[in-house]
């Protein structure tokens, strides 16, 4: 019996996660849909395209809001068995509220992890396609960055000459083994420079250890420089904030690829960032459950779902606005950013751990 009673719990719990997963994707679809058709707007392209990246896009904003979808599921689900008396005949059968929390919990703990290895390099891919077909429709592609295994390159216009820059990779506020091809208009090129490293912290780029080879007919001329600048419309924040977007990077990809992305000049506290945020997704499903629990289990009385309904919003407002808050603090320094992933967490877990053992009670 008590088999198919957990039996019976996990496959309305799961069920009900399923179906606020559907709801939430369809409202994604609606709302994505709309500032899809009005990127494209002018394009000539069918309505197929914005509407085939808004799927590509909205299960990524999903795994975002796991946190908290898992939270209105386990409200959802917690009501339906107090409100039906289910609940109370798994009391009956020898349920306590802390077996039905643990079970619903270890749940969305398990399902957390299932997420990241398996549908999180589906949806990264997905998210990496959304990216990178959104660029080639993007009215600002003579601006274009883009970091690969050869190292960073950026194409730069300027009023009358464009630019092409490679290198190798960053160190800082620099940018290493760094070769600018200046073209004219008609892109004819007129030199080329090359330099050891170049300091990118401003617009003013400080060039070290420099070679300028002058294009004079066919002909080069070669002239050395120690000092030696340049303007463009770049900097390193600047730069560094176009790879911010991290959902395009699944955990494994983080995990096997971490070195090689540091390498080639990713931001690695960005990744740090990235990674710890990923890892905390179980553990803060699992909290999430906790506290549906902890405001739903208190009581076998009957109720008015509206008033649930209401608080739980309060709640996802509140938990979504001091996790932004946390990570506001990490990018500014005043934590680690690694440690900024995990504070809701704990925090959260600690409020959840106190309201669980005071419903076991009841």
């Amino acid at each position: 019996m008590s088999n198919i009673l957990i039996k019976y719990l996990l496959n309305g719990f799961l069920k009900t996660i399923l179906s606020v997963i559907l709801i939430v994707y369809c409202f994604g679809i609606i709302l994505n849909l709309f500032e899809e058709i009005e990127f494209f707007k002018g394009l000539n392209v069918s309505f197929f395209t914005p509407f085939l990246l808004t799927n590509f896009y909205v299960p990524s904003f999903i795994i975002q809001l796991l946190p908290f979808i898992i939270f209105v599921s386990s409200m959802w689900f917690l009501l339906k068995i107090r409100n039906n008396k289910d609940m109370l005949i798994l009391k009956v059968f020898g349920f306590s509220n802390f077996k039905i929390f643990l079970i619903l919990s270890l749940s969305s703990f398990l399902l957390g992890w299932l997420i990241l290895f398996v549908f999180n390099p589906i949806t990264s891919k997905m998210a990496k396609y959304y990216e990178i077909t959104k660029s080639n429709y993007s009215r600002d592609i003579d601006h274009l960055i883009t970091f690969n295994k050869n190292g960073i390159w950026i194409r730069e216009n300027l009023d009358d000459s464009k630019r092409i820059i490679s290198a190798s990779k960053t160190n800082g506020n620099n940018l290493m083994d760094v070769v600018i091809f200046n073209f004219d208009k008609d892109y004819n090129l007129k030199e080329k420079i090359i330099s050891e490293s170049v300091n990118i912290e401003n617009n003013e780029w400080i060039f070290t250890n420099t070679v300028i080879l002058k294009n004079f007919d066919g002909l080069y001329k070669e002239e050395k420089i120690n000092d030696f600048t340049i303007y463009s419309n770049y900097t390193y924040e600047k730069i560094t904030s176009l790879f911010k977007n991290f959902d395009t990077m699944s955990l494994i990809d983080l995990i096997l690829n971490y070195q090689k992305l540091v390498e080639i000049g990713y931001s690695k506290t960005y990744l740090n960032q990235s990674l710890h945020s990923l890892l905390s997704i179980p553990f803060f499903l699992f909290i999430m459950t906790a506290l549906a629990s902890i405001l739903t289990m208190n009581t076998l009385k009957k109720s008015k779902n509206f008033k649930f309904i209401i608080i739980g919003l309060l709640i996802c407002i509140a938990v979504y606005y001091f996790k932004d808050l946390s990570l506001a603090l990490g990018k500014t320094n005043r934590v680690p950013l690694a440690l900024a992933s995990w504070i809701p967490v704990f925090s959260v877990g600690i409020f959840s751990f106190i309201g669980i053992l005071q419903i076991n009670e009841k």
